[in-house]
């Protein structure tokens, strides 16, 4: 299937030049290139535009999942009918393992797994394995970590079409192999049912459930179910595709050889410490990989089974992982976003991860393989595409380099809009001068974003604002993911004006709304106020016809100064340019719809965060009933979203958590008051 983007838009300004140059530069096969493009020129219209005439699976990368959440809401809306999957870290929360010897402390792996987002994993891989051409990929640089072998995951894959022979209780052996699990009660992801001749399968990865229905030992028919009421979807004659419920799926050969081979390692680990006159290490080392042993052996997996991944994968020791680039196919098209940024990240994963892995690795609580399951190396990383775009309104030396110092640039907006006055001011009674300037665009109707030097101080100001009688929220990387999402939603629709934040607020968000961004502290020289986090920071207010940035300092340091010139001379130009054509700067503003299209992934935290354990899930169903999203669902969703509450409030009854029990109970009442009011 093709590509077929849709917009209402064309390409404006110097967009089509970029375009051609880029489009070119790929079917010439340039390895690497720089697209430099200001803030607010439409940068990701412009590869959305590449990638259609390019025709190339793509995969598009970036350094904070905030700004992956937002582009996957852009380039849903440029291509609906095509397949735009997204990637990131699973985790909400996320402690490794790790031993200090200096205090002899060994802290345990703890972590809160986001059910949502691992289903979007999961779709990712298998729509990458289908076969599709027509796929974008929006990445965190977790993509760079190691997953399932991809070969593997393919062979597990299991065809179901109408007419094929299958005795049932051998079709139901291999949705066990592939790691679904039988269920009598509650249907969820990654879950079958067996009904005397039909039976029901829950795709790890997808929102419907697919039912079969057996005459004798053949497969009479495959539809498509709705998985909470059961109705009938679809008919699906040509068959569907039912791919693993995890992406670190084993054979049962590759198993016993992977027992093996640990038992092997384990032994001669075992050694090397009684060798060296250490004997805690020596039994410490025995007694967990025995443990790990008799669980994989059992249950098919164990606490910390990514420590043995070489063993599955069938890798030699110090060989890369496995990991969401070997799903690509060869002549993918690598986009990096806010490269300047994320390629320094990619470039710092694997030293980090390394360092803690030796400390377990040298007192005896992993084998040496634990080092063998990592992120990718910087060469490793660069060896594993074949071209590349970097995107970036400030594109590092290293890009630079890459691309032999030929830049596209594109800094004329479609809009009109020229870059925004920059207002210096004394950093004395700065919060007294903030807030009138805060005040003064409230009542404008635009919103402010301040950013900060350190959490707890964005932390502070937006209580002391709130105590105001602001609406103020703040936002910064101990926020989870998806709430990260919803903040920047309430922020465009109105429910709050000022966002505070420390680093987040630098690259790449689309705030239209925004006409006021204020640098606390901007002469303190260092990353968060060199000359790129500068521009980029101040490019939050290139999107607002009233834009305008405000520097508290009592210097005007040498990153200050170049990012002013700078800034100055992209303003120079598109100024000049606006004249030259008779055009008058506008802010595009979005509809409240268009807003809450952009942003549909906080919808998943608002529906179904909870679902994944309660105290993680940090309240976020408690409060449906007054979301803003739960007011435009209509009939159909409203109805599945009762019956999720519902479930929900029994299974909290069932563990004796009344308080969430009593909670969800008043959430249902609310839900079901609203349904009662809801025209179809």
């Amino acid at each position: 299937m093709e590509y077929k983007l849709t917009s209402e838009f064309k390409p404006t300004g110097d967009q089509p030049t970029a375009i051609a140059k880029l489009v070119e530069g790929v079917n010439n096969g340039e390895h690497a290139q720089v697209l430099l493009g200001a803030t607010g020129t439409g940068k990701t219209f412009t590869m959305a535009n590449v990638i259609a005439e390019t025709g190339k699976p793509a995969l598009v990368l970036c350094h904070n999942k905030t700004l992956a959440a937002q582009l996957y809401g852009e380039f849903k809306a440029f291509f609906p009918n095509n397949a735009v999957e997204y990637y990131i870290s699973y985790y909400d929360y996320y402690q490794p393992e790790a031993y200090i010897a200096s205090t002899d402390v060994f802290i345990e792996k703890d972590l809160a797994i986001n059910a949502e987002i691992e289903k979007l994993r999961l779709h990712t891989t298998s729509t990458l394995l289908s076969g599709r051409r027509d796929v974008i990929v929006i990445a965190s640089v977790s993509c760079i970590y190691g997953i399932g072998n991809p070969e593997e995951f393919a062979k597990n894959v299991i065809f179901l079409k109408p007419g094929m022979r299958y005795t049932r209780n051998a079709l139901l052996y291999q949705f066990v192999q592939i790691l679904y699990s039988r269920t009598e009660v509650e249907f969820t992801r990654g879950s079958f049912r067996v009904k005397g001749d039909t039976v029901d399968v829950f795709p790890a990865y997808a929102d419907y459930a697919i039912r079969l229905y057996f005459f004798g030992d053949e497969i009479e028919s495959v539809h498509k179910i709705d998985p909470v009421s059961g109705k009938k979807l679809s008919d699906e004659p040509s068959g569907l595709a039912l791919y693993p419920a995890n992406l670190f799926v084993t054979g049962k050969e590759t198993l016993n050889s992977a027992i093996k081979q640990i038992q092997d390692d384990m032994v001669q680990q075992h050694a090397y410490f009684e060798k060296e006159g250490r004997d805690a290490e020596a039994k410490r080392i025995m007694e967990r990989t025995e443990f790990d042993l008799e669980m994989i052996r059992e249950l098919g997996y164990c606490s910390g089974i990514e420590n043995y991944s070489r063993y599955f994968d069938g890798r030699s020791p110090g060989s890369r992982p496995f990991c969401l680039l070997d799903y690509f196919p060869d002549d993918y098209l690598l986009v990096v976003d806010e490269s300047h940024a994320t390629m320094p990240q990619i470039r710092a994963m694997w030293g980090g991860d390394r360092s803690r892995k030796t400390a377990l690795i040298e007192y005896g609580f992993r084998l040496p393989s634990a080092l063998d399951n990592r992120p990718l190396t910087f060469n490793e990383f660069e060896s594993m595409y074949r071209q590349a775009v970097f995107v970036s309104a400030t594109p590092a030396d290293y890009e630079l380099a890459q691309a032999d110092g030929v830049v596209v640039e594109q800094i004329i907006r479609p809009t009109g809009l020229l870059d925004p006055e920059i207002d210096i001011r004394p950093s004395i009674n700065q919060i007294d001068d903030l807030l009138d300037e805060v005040d003064e665009r409230v009542k404008m109707g635009d919103r402010v974003l301040v950013t900060t030097l350190t959490k707890r101080m964005a932390e502070e100001l937006s209580k002391y604002m709130d105590r105001l009688g602001i609406k103020v929220e703040y936002v910064h990387s101990d926020v989870k993911t998806l709430d990260r999402v919803e903040i920047l939603r309430k922020l465009r629709l109105g429910e709050i004006d000022v966002l505070i934040g420390v680093n987040l607020l630098r690259e790449g968000l689309d705030l239209p709304e925004v006409s006021l961004v204020a640098i606390l502290d901007a002469d303190k020289e260092g990353f968060l106020r060199d000359q790129r986090s500068l521009i980029q920071t101040m490019g939050r207010a290139a999107r607002n016809d009233r834009g305008k940035v405000i520097m508290y300092a009592d210097r005007i340091t040498g990153s200050m100064q170049r990012a002013i010139d700078e800034t100055n001379r992209r303003r120079a130009t598109q100024a000049a340019y606006n004249e030259e054509h008779g055009i008058t700067p506008r802010t595009v503003r979005k509809s409240h719809a268009e807003i809450m299209g952009q942003t549909d992934l906080a919808d998943y935290r608002t529906v179904e965060a909870a679902g994944y354990g309660n105290a993680e899930a940090d309240g976020v169903a408690l409060a449906m009933a007054a979301e803003p999203v739960v007011a435009m669902m209509n009939k159909t969703d409203l109805e599945k979203l009762v019956k999720t509450t519902e479930k929900q409030m029994e299974a909290a009854a069932k563990d004796l958590d009344f308080l969430t029990a009593a909670k969800l109970r008043d959430e249902l009442a609310a839900l079901k008051g609203m349904l009662k009011n809801k025209r179809d």
